[in-house]
């Protein structure tokens, strides 16, 4: 089995990656593969709603989302880390989140998404809301932890002082590695839920 996490802090070797490093050595010792992207210094443009991907099946802009789609693919579970600016992700991370969920077809149902959030203070709660709404519209199943996923530090490598937090990161990682497992076995015995066409209702018509 395998993760792919995603860390779009400008600064590679931050309080982000702290915190999903004690992940990865959780994943590790359960047996997960893992693979890393940071994207929080490439220049990741938005999305133009050219709607290119429903022909070609990938993204017209021709960056990390296109890298991160093949192994998004193949993945069994996603983490996403990303710190805090004005009580919410990284502007990156939102265009790069977009432009993957948006230009990718490929079932998404029971991969296992968690978020990753720190900060100096405040703002990690509406942050970590923010992006979990992903996983939800793509029937994504949620890993959580023993509190909101999320590590206080201000300069590189203080969140190592948040003992809670980097507990969470660990409680996280076995939660998430249970699911996934138990998940498989799900597939196995009883495949996966029955999916209606769907429906599509605008509120002007």
């Amino acid at each position: 089995m395998n993760v792919l996490l995603i860390n779009a802090s400008p600064r590679p070797n931050g309080n982000t990656a702290l915190a999903l490093g004690e992940m990865e050595k959780i994943f590790r010792q359960e047996g997960i593969e893992t693979q890393t992207l940071k994207i929080g210094s490439q220049a990741i443009r938005g999305c133009i709603a050219c709607n290119s991907c429903a022909k070609t099946g990938r993204c017209v802009f021709d960056d990390a989302v296109n890298t991160a789609a093949k192994l998004f693919e193949q993945a069994d579970g996603l983490v996403v880390g990303s710190p805090v600016y004005y009580a919410g992700a990284n502007a990156t991370l939102s265009a790069f989140l977009t432009r993957l969920f948006y230009s990718t077809s490929f079932d998404k149902t029971m991969k296992v998404g968690a978020c990753v959030v720190a900060a100096r203070r405040g703002g990690l709660s509406s942050t970590f809301d923010e992006l979990n709404k992903f996983f939800t519209i793509s029937g994504m199943p949620v890993a959580s932890g023993q509190y909101w996923n999320s590590v206080h530090g201000g300069a590189p490598g203080e969140a190592a002082q948040d003992a809670e937090g980097m507990q969470g990161m660990r409680t996280l990682a076995r939660n998430m590695t249970f699911l996934m497992k138990s998940i498989a076995l799900g597939k196995e015995a009883f495949g996966l839920p029955k999916r209606e066409r769907a429906e599509w209702t605008n509120f002007i018509r």
